[in-house]
């Protein structure tokens, strides 16, 4: 029998994105690891509710992203709450591969342009990296989620 992926308590938290298609793309993987998703604005595209159900495209009743108006209306939600706010940023304390993920984990990601505000690396609880070769920049925003998640899923695979 093929190994069922366990719906995580974590969540992707995306800061301000810039690429439609990214939130899309990360929203699907979000949907199939059974992960939550926040959305903290404003975007560079409009979001409306119609942007998200066809962003989502058939997986939109499996997924409900939670917009947050700004970082501070965020900071103050009940999503905000729980687990360590755990950022991805090439300038990472943490190699992916050592760092161990809680269940109730925030994985946060910047914006494709600029990533995220000083003030907002100083709130992250962790700061985690993706190692990749020295002469590349950075991976994909939702590449990036879609790595993470699964790494998280692979750790927690035996502790639903």
């Amino acid at each position: 029998m093929a190994p069922v992926c366990a719906r995580l308590r974590m969540r992707i938290v995306f800061f301000q994105p810039d690429i439609p298609q990214n939130l899309g793309a990360s929203m699907r993987t979000a949907a199939c690891f059974g992960a939550g998703m926040d959305v903290i604005e404003p975007c560079a595209f409009p979001l409306t509710d119609k942007g998200i159900r066809k962003a989502a495209m058939d997986y939109g009743a499996a997924i409900a992203p939670v917009r947050h108006a700004s970082w501070n209306t965020y900071t103050e939600s009940a999503e905000a709450g729980a687990g360590r706010l755990v950022l991805f940023t090439t300038a990472g304390a943490t190699d992916l591969w050592d760092f161990a993920f809680e269940p109730d984990d925030r994985m946060l990601f910047g914006r494709e342009s600029a990533g995220v505000p000083e003030a907002i690396h100083a709130a992250a609880d962790c700061r985690v990296r993706i190692p990749i070769r020295a002469d590349m920049r950075s991976l994909n925003v939702a590449m990036s989620a879609g790595i993470a998640l699964a790494e998280a899923s692979r750790q927690h695979r035996n502790n639903p």
